[in-house]
């Protein structure tokens, strides 16, 4: 029983290396190739702000199917059959028109994946010694190790031909997702007897995806005009692919010491984000001020700590905040915080600023939306302190 267990644990982090490589192909390089096809950068903006559009309703769609069906593989390979086949269309043709069309389809299908493929871990591991942060892993190495392999493939067959290394590194995640197991959710409720008001009772859940939301518009900016940054300031396909190397690769670290290390009570997580905030703000502030592309390399390292601390950690509030039974569904709504509204922000407001004010305009607009977010997240942890207290002096007092 236990060589099947860890056999299955082995799948699934071959999957997590190859599906997250897919997306760092398509996510490093893909507003290059648009680019190349002569859209502006507002045009890049709003094409990009359609995915988490429609990741309003896709999140948490496909959230719920999971917790109905209770098959996470099966959903996870509906949706990645979905959007590689989608995308062939969006490479064949150039018109903005049938492109952007084609995009709110591949959306709908891509934009979950990872949300998804966290709660089949979660689900997987629940019950034994394994923790999240060994599995996330392998994810970092993926998107980092390929978009590395894929800038200097890219630089030799041109960026038209992008569609090619996507196709490929898609197929094998297929391949991998048909071995996973089905990830339901252990002592769950059954199918179809989910009372999903009930995840909405608790306020810190709601306030916390308020406030990340507020930090993940500027992260949601970076990452979709960085590559055109790193661009117009001279860095060809390489170095874009550096860029994705270094913001991914030391995530690996980062993730083993969370896992060994980070108390899993409420409190000290949110005091966690304070400092990750922070750190978010000096970032932003950083890329403001760079003068060449290979400055904006070394500032990516400053990644593994903001988005790696800030996603790792966000599961697992996601997780400690919502029952059991409607963990796909968490996962959704806490990715449709930093992947779906905070993209629709990022994509026109970031778009926009990008063009009329250039690049630096809009890292400066980052870092102040960082600021807020260091209050957000230090006023959820006072407010998390007053209810202990609270709670205890109760307690005392019934005694």
């Amino acid at each position: 029983m236990n060589q099947n267990q860890n056999r299955t644990f082995h799948l699934i982090k071959a999957f997590n290396f190859f599906v997250y490589g897919a997306i760092a192909v398509y996510s490093t390089f893909f507003v290059v190739y648009l680019q190349s096809i002569g859209m502006s950068t507002l045009e890049i903006g709003a094409l990009m702000a359609g995915g988490p559009i429609v990741s309003i309703i896709a999140n948490p769609l496909w959230g719920y199917l999971s917790d109905r069906f209770r098959n996470v593989r099966l959903i996870l390979i509906v949706m990645l059959i979905g959007s590689m086949l989608v995308m062939q269309l969006v490479f064949l043709y150039q018109s903005y028109t049938i492109i952007y069309a084609c995009m709110l389809f591949f959306f709908f299908f891509q934009m979950p994946l990872f949300s998804q493929s966290n709660s089949l871990i979660l689900n997987s591991i629940e019950g034994t010694n394994h923790k999240f942060g060994a599995f996330r892993l392998f994810g970092s190495l993926g998107w980092a190790f390929i978009a590395l392999v894929a800038g200097p493939v890219i630089g030799q067959i041109g960026i038209e031909r992008l569609w090619i290394i996507y196709s490929v590194m898609m197929l094998i995640s297929l391949a991998f997702a048909f071995t996973l197991p089905k990830g339901d959710a252990k002592g769950a409720a059954p199918a179809g007897k989910v009372n999903y008001r009930s995840m909405f009772v608790n306020r810190s859940f709601l306030l916390f995806l308020i406030i990340g939301l507020v930090i993940s518009i500027p992260n949601s900016m970076n990452t979709t005009f960085i590559p055109l940054y790193i661009k117009e300031l001279g860095g060809e396909a390489s170095l874009i692919g550096w860029s994705a190397f270094w913001s991914s690769i030391f995530e690996i670290p980062v993730f083993l010491l969370l896992d060994r290390y980070l108390k899993k009570n409420t409190k000290t997580m949110v005091l966690c984000l304070v400092v990750i905030s922070i750190l978010f703000a000096l970032r932003w502030f950083l890329m403001s001020n760079a003068d060449t592309a290979q400055q904006i390399i070394y500032i990516q390292v400053l990644h593994c700590l903001t988005f790696g601390g800030y996603y790792y950690i966000g599961t697992q509030l996601a997780v400690q905040l919502v029952p059991a039974e409607f963990r796909a569904s968490g996962q959704a709504l806490y990715a449709l915080t930093w992947g779906g509204l905070s993209g629709i922000a990022a994509g026109f407001l970031g778009g926009w600023v990008f063009e009329q004010m250039g690049p630096q305009a809009m890292y400066q607009l980052c870092s102040v939306m960082a600021a807020l977010g260091i209050v957000g997240f230090f006023l959820l942890f006072a407010r998390l302190r007053r209810e202990v207290g609270t709670s205890s002096k109760i307690s005392s007092h019934a005694g």
